[in-house]
């Protein structure tokens, strides 16, 4: 199981990016779209943006995430999710978390 490196960037209060460093080598900047609870583990949703800061896919990555509760100041680890069952459930429960987000704008308007 792989563990990318996860460097937190608060630009404000609303808007939280973090720079993620894939196996390769690579950095990407990706938004942090919502951290899911699935079946008593947390997940993240990642938004990568390229250097202009803007997604033209609509590609998200889903990772487990972890944070040490006895080191609040250690940075958060992000795991790959390489089972298919997994990650299946992981993309319904944000397709779920879009649903409602859809949802509760309309009540809003």
């Amino acid at each position: 199981m792989s563990k990318e490196n996860f460097d937190e960037q608060e630009l404000d209060a609303e808007d939280m990016t973090v720079e993620l460093e894939l196996e390769d080598g690579e950095i990407v900047n990706c938004a942090i779209i919502t951290i899911l609870e699935v079946e008593n583990k947390d997940y993240i949703v990642l938004l990568p943006l390229d250097e202009n800061g803007e997604n033209t896919d609509g590609e998200v990555w889903f990772y487990r995430y972890f944070e040490d509760q006895e080191d609040l100041e250690a940075e958060p680890t992000l795991e790959f999710i390489d089972d298919d069952a997994e990650y299946e459930m992981v993309a319904e429960a944000f397709d779920e978390y879009l649903d409602q987000s859809e949802f509760d704008e309309i009540v809003e308007e």
